[in-house]
């Protein structure tokens, strides 16, 4: 297999049980403040399969007027993110050089029912709508198992399969920061650390603005 391009890294099982445990506890605190809501694609106005919440001063929203963009309310209820939980900003200091914490935390939400019984995934995509695009991206696993594709800068490029288990954390910096990459596939109720199924990924990243 061709390696993984440079800045990529898979830290496996980096989380313990009950850190995991600690983490969807924090999830659960986190959406009960800004609760999971359905995000559409600009233009079209159609629903992605995953639903989403957020940690930090800022959110990742997307919608069909405003499309893709960091905000600091919740769109559907206007209230402030819940703060990032330690767990997590004591994991970017171990997992990247980056001076400053991050500014956003994404709580995607995939669902065995999403997508007419199929479950939710992530199509290839490239995380470009941080001001500060060198920053890391760091990704960690909760739940069910997910096979996590990445390519290369170019769409349509070959790309290379990663099977991410719960408490798995992923990096993506250098030049791994600019590939495209997403989740083909969801092995759900292979886990039963979701209540309610499925598989909570979370994304940390840098904007480098919070106006």
């Amino acid at each position: 297999m061709t390696a993984f391009p440079p800045g990529f890294a898979h830290h496996p099982l980096y989380f313990s049980p009950d850190e995991q445990a600690a983490l969807i506890a924090a999830v659960a605190a986190g959406v009960a403040e800004a609760p999971f809501y359905q995000p559409t694609m600009p233009r079209t106005g159609a629903p992605l399969s995953v639903v989403m919440s957020n940690f930090g001063p800022l959110g990742w929203v997307t919608d069909r007027v405003g499309g893709y963009r960091y905000e600091r309310t919740h769109p559907k209820t206007g209230a402030d993110w819940p703060d990032l939980p330690d767990l997590l900003s004591t994991l970017w200091r171990d997992v990247t050089d980056w001076p400053e914490l991050p500014e956003a935390c994404l709580i995607n939400w995939y669902r065995p029912e999403a997508d007419d019984g199929k479950g939710a995934k992530m199509g290839l995509h490239i995380d470009r709508d941080e001001h500060v695009v060198n920053a890391p991206v760091v990704s960690v696993s909760l739940g069910d198992p997910a096979m996590f594709r990445l390519g290369g800068p170019s769409r349509g490029g070959k790309t290379q399969s990663l099977k991410l288990f719960s408490g798995d954390v992923v990096v993506l910096a250098g030049e791994a920061r600019r590939c495209y990459h997403g989740v083909s596939r969801v092995y759900y109720g292979q886990s039963a650390l979701v209540p309610i199924g499925g598989r909570i990924n979370l994304t940390m990243r840098f904007v480098g603005s919070r106006s």
